[in-house]
């Protein structure tokens, strides 16, 4: 009962109340103040029913990982990950032998999207749609970073487009909206997360930051780039922290962004965030899997965009094998297109991309694991217990 009595000690940060607002159609759901002990207490059942995620047992120090690694392909489903398949036999995501399911519906939602999915693997708690790791009474909710900061880790986020979107932000920030970019801008300097590299330099610029110049602001600790030579050029043992701005707002496509440069920000991020003898944790996202699959592209814009993300992933087991402490999770946050790959005319019966919508689907998402404390994410495992084993992997207190 020692793992399941630790579910009932929630990390809920009591900070003032916020009002939730509608979000891209969401009906208004505010708690009552007479609710809130009611949520209270359906969370801790909650917890203590999903206590000892994938294996039913306590974390021994010994288990825990170092360092974790976590990579997010938004909006991947297994047809994603086949096309890759289908495109290569040097598939770096074959070498995890782990692999799970994920249901990702939110606390008031079945088909769900990247900020309520992302707050989920961030606190281990289901949210509402658009919530930025706050609970469903709006009350923000401890992430895996903010516990790695804790444990005297060194923290890392990373993306293809604008380092405030919804899945970098759910990491390291906390908002009733996605849409309050600016204040998640401030969020994460504020924090002084280690390394930050992505797009979004818009909105670090005073006219959204009431005057403010943040990036000047951040030049006072942070080794500040503003384009991927620049990010390239650096020497990354001469940089305690990292800021880069590779774009006003997203990064691209692989033909904009560059062939391989998701590869070389992570490879300049774990330059630094290496020399932390308490270890780290870096999430990496691709967004372009999600942004191509809203429109439709083709079988090949969708390879190339997978492929790409693969060679982070070979990157980080090739880490790994060298630091055998790091636990290494590849995932997406749900599907995006209703992918499928029907066959063609002719008689090789060739596939090709066949798409259900320009949105969003509820289907459950591939999960991959490879290191200390792999074997938990095995199975079907709720968006939630992917973030509630974090947190335990990484010793929150009473887990």
């Amino acid at each position: 009962m020692e793992c399941a009595a630790a579910r009932l000690r929630h990390t809920i940060f009591r900070a003032s109340s916020v009002t939730r607002p509608a979000f891209r159609g969401d009906p208004v759901i505010q708690p009552t103040r007479s609710a809130r002990p009611a949520h209270a207490i359906a969370l801790g059942l909650s917890l203590l029913l999903g206590a000892c995620v994938g294996g039913q047992r306590g974390i021994g120090v010994q288990d825990r990982p170092t360092s974790v690694i976590f990579l997010i392909a938004d909006g991947a489903g297994a047809a994603h990950w086949t096309l890759a398949r289908f495109a290569t036999e040097d598939l770096a995501l074959e070498r995890m032998k782990t692999v799970g399911l994920v249901d990702t519906r939110g606390s008031d939602h079945v088909v769900s999207g990247s900020a309520p999915t992302a707050s989920a693997y961030a606190t281990g708690v289901r949210t509402f749609m658009g919530a930025i790791s706050v609970g469903p009474d709006s009350v923000p909710v401890k992430t895996v970073l903010e516990l790695a900061m804790e444990r005297g880790k060194s923290t890392g986020l990373m993306t293809t487009t604008a380092i405030q979107d919804a899945t970098p932000a759910a990491f390291g920030a906390h908002a009733v909206s996605r849409t309050r970019l600016a204040d998640i801008s401030r969020q994460f300097i504020d924090r002084g997360i280690t390394v930050l590299v992505g797009g979004g330099r818009r909105f670090f610029r005073p006219d959204m930051q009431g005057g403010n110049d943040l990036i000047a602001e951040a030049r006072g600790r942070y080794t500040y780039v503003e384009t991927v030579e620049e990010l390239m050029d650096l020497r990354p043992d001469t940089v305690d922290m990292l800021l880069g701005l590779l774009a006003e707002t997203e990064m691209g496509v692989v033909a904009d962004r560059g062939a391989g440069t998701l590869r070389k920000m992570t490879e300049t991020a774990l330059d630094i965030l290496d020399r932390d003898p308490d270890g780290f944790f870096l999430m990496v996202e691709n967004e372009e899997s999600d942004t191509q699959s809203h429109d439709n592209m083709g079988s090949e814009t969708i390879t190339t965009e997978m492929l790409d993300f693969d060679e982070v992933v070979r990157l980080a087991l090739d880490y790994q094998a060298e630091h055998p402490g790091t636990l290494v999770l590849v995932t997406g946050d749900h599907e995006t297109g209703g992918l499928s790959l029907p066959y063609g005319a002719g008689l090789e019966r060739a596939a090709f991309a066949a798409w259900a919508t320009p949105g969003h689907t509820g289907v459950l998402i591939p999960i991959f694991a490879s290191g200390p404390g792999a074997e938990r994410f095995g199975g079907i495992i709720r968006n939630d217990q992917v973030g509630q084993v974090l947190l335990e992997l990484l010793g929150a207190e009473g887990r």
